[in-house]
């Protein structure tokens, strides 16, 4: 069995909008987009790369998608030629023939029982509707939380309508710090929340 893994990229209020440019995604008329490069250090990108070096597929939702295939196919560097040899996976019930080559489109998300059956290391950026989708049915193994010391009061959150499902977590390895701020904080599911105990019990 395979592990899938989310990677998001999130302010200190839980933020994940628009990191990469100004006009990445101006939904909801956000005005921050391009926040993550003032913090972006060589071992930000070390730990980043990393991560895409390991992965064997790669999994989107419809909106991180539709900005994946515009940038990430004229892109020559490693990370271009990484995404674009890949598999790559796209939850949506709109889309039926993606056009970025080597791309599956997936109607529902209980397919993607099969797809970790099939890749060892499945990764997976933004798609916050979709990570939320991933934790309700428990296909979600590891979520990788890039936390920027930044807040904006307005923007995408990953929990923002009180979706989700209770849930405990625990490091799947342990926090690591970057220079210029940003934290990664590694986390796997570790059953349900255990509640109802007053501190200093047990």
């Amino acid at each position: 069995m395979g592990i899938l893994t989310a990677n998001l990229f999130i302010t200190l209020d839980g933020v994940y909008q628009a990191p990469g440019g100004p006009e990445e995604d101006r939904g909801g008329g956000f005005e921050f987009g391009g926040w993550q490069a003032a913090y972006f250090d060589d071992e930000t990108g070390e730990a980043i790369g990393a991560g895409i070096d390991r992965m064997d597929a790669l999994l989107l939702g419809r909106k991180t998608y539709d900005i994946f295939a515009g940038f990430w196919p004229q892109q020559k560097d490693h990370i271009g030629e990484t995404f674009n040899a890949l598999p790559k996976f796209v939850v949506s019930r709109t889309l039926t023939r993606p056009e970025w080559e080597g791309t599956t489109a997936l109607s529902e998300v209980s397919e993607l029982a099969e797809l970790k059956e099939q890749f060892d290391d499945i990764h997976m950026f933004g798609s916050g509707h979709l990570i939320r989708s991933l934790l309700e049915a428990d296909l979600l193994d590891r979520l990788n939380l890039f936390l920027y010391p930044l807040t904006f009061g307005s923007g995408k959150r990953l929990f923002d309508d009180g979706s989700g499902v209770p849930a405990a977590f625990r490091f799947a390895q342990p926090p690591v710090a970057f220079p210029k701020g940003a934290v990664l904080l590694s986390y796997e599911r570790s059953g349900e929340p255990i509640t109802g105990i007053t501190i200093g019990q047990g």
